[in-house]
């Protein structure tokens, strides 16, 4: 599985989704009606808080809603490939656990081919992250249950290291209100986010270093500092005389760590990771354990339940060993 940050290209052509003039009849109590993007999935998609069956009539507001935190499409066919079903299922079930992190909507290609004539999908299932009303691919193979939730770890906690931490409402019967009161932000985070959004990479590393020191045991500050690390390392660095020192001194620990950390921040998380396993195995003494603690730095920074990073472990355990 390919999992990459979300990154924001065009925004997705609507040109070919006609809406309605007035949208159909609304139940009552149902601001949107049934399939309206304030309402509960339905028509055979799973249910769930921060799930929507998505929609020619509510395909649009599902985008707009992008603005308040991210958006996945989902892409499936219960009757042209039973496994893309169940993992838009998942996917649903998922945001639930994430507790409005993301929401996710639901599209039945056979119902509504018009949506996937619009995003140009080419094969089941697929999948788009939605942010600020621009998409991203994001997965495009079948991906079990635990897989999925790794994946998705790793992009929330991405996110809130770059300030993003936006909740969506849960949709069943959920009051219509500004956006405003709609994003919900940690106040943990604030001052480190702030930092971040501001370029004061610096003072993100600090704020994030009094949250994990206050709670080691908090996955996202850890996530955060980590990743924030990463970023001041890496700030104003020559990529190709960095790259080309790293050539040159196989053994350098400093400068096969900076390379690593170049690799990591372009997305080359599994180079990175075998770069440093690498290392590990033909250092002794304190390089070694400069390149480890480096390694285990950068797991944090990807998240510790991402596939990538317990192959790495594994890696790292049959180099000390």
């Amino acid at each position: 599985m390919t999992q990459q940050p979300f990154s924001r290209p065009g925004a997705i052509d609507l040109s070919a989704l006609k809406r309605p003039a007035q949208a159909p009849p609304s139940a009552p109590g149902a601001p949107g009606g049934a399939g309206a993007a304030g309402a509960p999935a339905a028509g055979g998609g799973a249910g769930g808080a921060y799930a929507v069956q998505v929609d020619e009539q509510n395909f649009q507001t599902t985008i707009e809603a992008s603005m308040t935190a991210p958006v996945l499409l989902a892409f499936y066919s219960r009757t042209q490939l039973p496994e893309s079903g169940q993992m838009a299922d998942d996917l649903a079930a998922l945001a639930d656990e994430f507790d409005g992190r993301f929401l996710v909507g639901l599209v039945d290609v056979d119902t509504s081919p018009q949506i996937a004539q619009a995003v140009q999908v080419q094969s089941l299932p697929y999948v788009v992250a939605v942010l600020e009303g621009r998409p991203a691919p994001l997965l495009q193979d079948v991906v079990p249950l635990e897989e999925l939730r790794g994946a998705l770890t790793q992009v929330v906690q991405q996110l809130t290291a770059q300030g993003m931490t936006g909740r969506h409402q849960p949709r069943a019967g959920a009051p219509v209100g500004d956006e405003e009161e709609t994003e919900q932000v940690d106040p943990r985070y604030a001052a480190a986010q702030e930092a971040l959004g501001s370029g004061d990479i610096d003072a993100a590393v600090a704020e994030y270093q009094k949250l994990v020191d206050a709670n080691p045991a908090d996955a996202e500050a850890v996530a955060g500092l980590a990743i924030a690390k990463v970023m001041q390392r890496t700030q104003g660095v020559d990529l190709h005389a960095a790259r080309a020192a790293a050539a040159a001194n196989p053994d350098d620990v400093d400068a096969q760590t900076l390379c690593a950390d170049l690799d990591l921040a372009g997305g080359h998380v599994e180079d990175a990771f075998n770069r440093l396993v690498d290392l590990v195995r033909r250092t002794s003494g304190d390089d070694r354990t400069k390149a480890r603690e480096h390694l285990l730095g950068l797991f944090a920074a990807v998240g510790n339940d991402d596939e990538r990073v317990l192959r790495g472990r594994g890696n790292l355990a049959s180099a000390l060993f």
